[in-house]
């Protein structure tokens, strides 16, 4: 398994809890850090997960399972802090640590620290079908294996007009915090722009007041202003796991139909007490004549350059069609992910000779009958399974059904053998 975020750590506690005793311990997890972290660079103290604590690593798999969120606070005496808090929002550190938890209590399944994969080779039998796989780490070692499951989630997204611009000077919201936390306050931009009209951009918006709390941040966004997500309890059924079933079968067109309009659920907004405190903020800002914030709607970027020590922006208003340049010292991207296969599975896919990667309903790439090596794909399978597949909603379900696939092969495989 490489990587060890929220979908293999689940995997490794479906693996765990399925019985197949000679399969766990067979299991290895790849990550490249020396720890466990959730979104490990915007860990801001008062930062919340806006899914409920109850779609945890496992409670919708099995609730008695002692890898439960509600089991962790117990174990750390904290249960009934939480429970007083009243909330089924948890602070995005308190996940954090319930998954580093997690990753200690496991008994079978192995991690293996400060193991980055720097490549994937598939490994052939006499026959041309593909048995397994070579994993290249970049300290050179390489491991070998039958069934690879890439949990890494996808690339993240540096727009285009950015190419030109020194990398220390644009922070994708996935650095947030190795950027600003260690700067020497003589190194602080007291200019800094926020690009981004979503959660991470206004999460990194509102950092900076307290990161830096002489500077005047900009945030910019070609949307018409900041948004709440779709709360609806209705639209929210469309998380459910059941659902994955539903969308699997539907028509392509149908699927992208249904992306589309569920596309305020996960994207391009705000969680609602969240978008509450930047417009309080604000507000009080203008009204006791401080004002140090700028936010900028219908504002899009179309250059941006170095000017000796400056990074000048050429913004574009949507509504006049006039561009400006804008001075800054540092950008930070709230921009996302990449929507396409993330570069380690497109790279693969091409060694293999597959030219379209098609995942079936439990994860695993078709690869052809004859393959007896398998590779597993998770949270990167939006456009087939649905918008939930990158989020936590469908973790626990998820990891039973590729831990079934799993299971059912090998039954196959020995069964074959004993023939």
């Amino acid at each position: 398994m490489i990587g060890a975020g929220p979908a293999n750590l689940a995997l490794a506690v479906a693996i765990e809890e399925s019985g197949a005793l000679q399969v766990a311990e067979n299991a290895l997890m790849l990550e490249q850090y020396p720890d466990i972290k959730w979104q490990r660079d915007l860990l801001l103290p008062w930062a919340r997960s806006q899914v409920s604590f109850l779609k945890d690593l496992v409670t919708l798999r099995n609730p008695r399972s002692r890898f439960s969120f509600l089991n962790y606070l117990h174990q750390q005496g904290q249960l009934d802090d939480f429970v007083n808090l009243s909330t089924f929002n948890p602070y995005r550190w308190q996940l954090s640590a319930y998954q580093q938890w997690v990753a200690e209590s496991l008994e079978h399944v192995r991690i293996r620290f400060n193991a980055r994969t720097e490549r994937i080779d598939p490994r052939y039998a006499e026959d041309g079908s593909i048995n397994g796989w070579t994993v290249t780490l970049s300290d050179g070692d390489t491991i070998g294996c039958r069934d690879l499951v890439v949990g890494t989630g996808r690339d993240v997204h540096i727009p285009e007009v950015f190419r030109d611009v020194p990398a220390d000077r644009v922070v994708h919201s996935t650095r947030y915090a190795s950027r600003v936390t260690r700067l020497a306050p003589t190194e602080r931009p007291l200019r800094p722009v926020v690009i981004g009209g979503a959660q991470s951009a206004a999460e990194m918006f509102m950092a900076l007041h307290q990161d830096i709390p002489d500077c005047e941040p900009t945030m910019i966004m070609r949307s018409v202003g900041l948004k709440n997500y779709q709360t609806s309890k209705f639209v929210n059924e469309l998380f459910y796991p059941s659902f994955v079933d539903e969308f699997y079968n539907m028509p392509p067109e149908t699927r992208m139909q249904v992306l589309d309009e569920m596309h305020l659920t996960n994207y391009a907004g705000l969680a609602p007490p969240f978008l509450d405190e930047i417009y309080s903020m604000l507000y009080q800002q203008k009204m006791l004549g401080r004002q140090r914030s700028t936010v900028r709607h219908m504002t899009e970027v179309v250059g941006a350059r170095m000017d000796h020590d400056e990074v000048v922006l050429d913004l574009r208003d949507r509504k006049t069609g006039k561009i400006e340049p804008l001075r800054c010292d540092v950008v930070f991207l709230g921009t996302g992910y990449a929507p396409r296969m993330p570069a380690m599975v497109a790279d693969l896919a091409k060694r293999v000779g597959i030219a379209d990667i098609n995942v079936s309903r439990r994860y695993r790439v078709d690869l052809g009958d004859s393959a007896w090596g398998a590779i597993y794909l998770q949270g990167v399978n939006e456009q087939t399974h649905g918008i939930a597949d990158s989020l936590i909603s469908v973790l626990a379900h998820r990891s039973q059904e590729i831990t079934e696939d799993l299971l059912d092969r090998r039954a196959v495989a020995e069964a074959a053998v004993e023939v």
